[in-house]
């Protein structure tokens, strides 16, 4: 049942979890050093998981393999594709985040251009190729074009769709490296059933930041509408404020998959053991 390095434990007796080691500190966590977590030789004939493994590039056939043996992930693969595809999340959240369009197969500048003009923001279907400025935020047909070009080769990109997305004015923190996209006034937020268990700048590893009482309020407050729009159990809700102010949506994701960023985790596992206690 269990994939190399993947590890099935029960922590505080409230909560399974799926875990294997990615490598990265922004998404790993060592849950038994700070909860205590159970590895029953005999397990219930079903249970609910939330998996913590980085990216299952087939996460329907592995979401099938594992219900074949009683253990049902947190989201079905409709609800993880409905948390992580722009496409799929968009229709939901016309009104709270940019103009978007998406093409199935690379467009050609001139159709981007008819469709929003210049500049615009690129990205695939999931997400950028490492926040590189140079293939995300697009000035004019010559820059797209060999933009277009790259996708067809990276390896983060171009098995995504190309999706292109009016670009808002976003209040900035720091321009950062030369080809990092500058950061903006932007926060990943974590929601558990609907209930608020993390926030915390997304742009962690930058100039430290964050919200006063009267973003906080109107920030989350935004973050909790999305929740109740998408209605999957274990949502990320990313949010930036532009220039004027105004809160938009940037992406959502399937919270299974996604790095803490600013955030502690200790903090969010704490959060969302204290909502199955009170289940």
């Amino acid at each position: 049942m269990l994939r190399a390095g993947e590890d099935l434990f029960q922590m505080e007796e409230l909560l399974w979890v799926l875990n294997a080691p990615t490598g990265k500190g922004i998404y790993d966590f060592g849950f038994d050093r700070f909860f205590a977590c159970r590895r029953p030789y005999q397990l219930p004939d079903s249970l609910d998981v939330v998996a913590r493994v980085g990216v299952w590039n087939d996460y329907a056939e592995r979401y099938r393999e594992l219900a074949a043996e009683g253990v049902r992930l947190v989201h079905s693969p409709e609800q993880h594709l409905l948390a992580t595809e722009l496409p799929r999340w968009y229709p939901r959240l016309t009104d709270l985040t940019p103009r978007s369009v998406w093409y199935d197969t690379r467009p050609s500048a001139k159709t981007v251009e008819d469709m929003l003009g210049w500049p615009v923001f690129v990205k695939g279907e999931r997400q950028t190729s490492r926040h590189r400025k140079s293939l995300s935020i697009i000035e004019g047909p010559e820059q797209f074009e060999r933009a277009m070009a790259t996708y067809a080769t990276d390896p983060i990109l171009h098995w995504q769709r190309v999706v292109c997305r009016e670009l808002r004015p976003l209040r900035r923190v720091e321009e950062g490296a030369p080809d990092r996209i500058p950061s903006s006034f932007e926060f990943r937020t974590f929601w558990w059933r609907g209930e608020l268990v993390g926030w915390g700048p997304y742009w962690w590893q930058g100039s430290p930041y964050t919200m006063n009482e009267v973003e906080q309020r109107e920030a989350l407050g935004l973050g909790r509408e999305v929740a109740r729009r998408m209605d999957v159990p274990f949502l990320v809700v990313d949010l930036a404020q532009e220039v004027s102010g105004r809160w938009i949506v940037i992406e959502c994701n399937d919270g299974q998959e996604s790095g803490y960023a600013g955030i502690s985790p200790f903090a969010l596992w704490r959060n969302i053991l204290e909502l199955q206690r009170a289940r």
